[in-house]
């Protein structure tokens, strides 16, 4: 029969193990803004990546509002099958300026939701494509406050601002974080392309677009590789456990 002190020892690296586990979970199971940097002033596509973390339900819609406070003059949804996107705009207390025009309203809000039988399963994430700009210059960050809609009812929100010097909120509001645009010729002028024409006119914006799939991916791979390290972990952990238990039968068998 195992001693008591092996029992122990056991539980004791298990509760390790699962704590492991536990604490990499939440890590990955965030509705985030992917990549999530950008430069100010130019124009970029993001994905806002969402994962289904109910075991038992499917998420079926999806609703992202955009700050107000930094309007957006250009806002695009790409094409996404089995999905329908909505926008919603909102009249601006003061215009903005946009090559020269006056642009007095912006999108407050983007709805994504889900064609008959289809949905995000458990298990499952969706990535749902945007383009915007011009970027505000006088920010850093953009919170993009979401809610995920599952198909039995429950609604997670997505709306908890992170402050300076407390732990991660439970469910933290998708962030964009801004950073100054590199100077391409010594004379303040950014290497981001801007449109010519209207407020709407994006097209230069592509090639910031193409690197943005190329960080996506750099994020993903880094994704894999914590939840690879993870595993590795928690193998050791359990390794270690069936060494011990091992060493201490042994020892018990030699003194009986």
């Amino acid at each position: 029969m195992r001693s008591l002190p092996a029992r122990r020892t056991a539980a004791v690296v298990l509760a390790a193990a699962a704590s492991v586990v536990a604490l990499a979970g939440p890590a990955f199971a965030h509705v985030t803004v992917n990549p999530g940097s950008a430069e100010q002033g130019g124009y970029t596509a993001v994905d806002f990546r969402v994962p289904n973390e109910n075991d038992a339900a499917g998420t079926v819609k999806l609703e992202v509002n955009l700050p107000l406070d930094h309007p957006l003059a250009s806002v695009r949804t790409q094409p996404l099958p089995g999905w329908t996107s909505t926008v919603e705009k909102a009249k601006l207390d003061k215009p903005i300026k946009v090559h020269g025009n006056d642009v007095n309203e912006a999108v407050s809000k983007i709805t994504w939701t889900a064609d008959a039988g289809v949905k995000i399963a458990p298990g499952q994430f969706q990535e749902f494509r945007v383009s915007l700009g011009p970027l505000p210059t006088d920010t850093d960050t953009m919170v993009f406050k979401a809610l995920q809609t599952y198909d039995n009812g429950d609604v997670v929100r997505w709306i908890d601002e992170a402050k300076a010097g407390q732990p991660e909120p439970a469910k933290p509001a998708p962030v964009l974080k801004l950073t100054k645009a590199a100077s391409s010729d010594g004379h303040g002028a950014t290497a981001s392309a801007t449109p010519a024409a209207t407020p709407d006119n994006h097209t230069a914006g592509h090639g910031d677009a193409a690197k943005n799939e190329t960080a996506s991916d750099d994020k993903a791979s880094d994704s894999t590789a914590r939840v690879l390290g993870v595993v590795g972990i928690v193998v050791g952990v359990i390794g270690t456990a069936v060494g011990v238990l091992g060493l201490r039968r042994r020892n018990g068998g030699s003194a009986s």
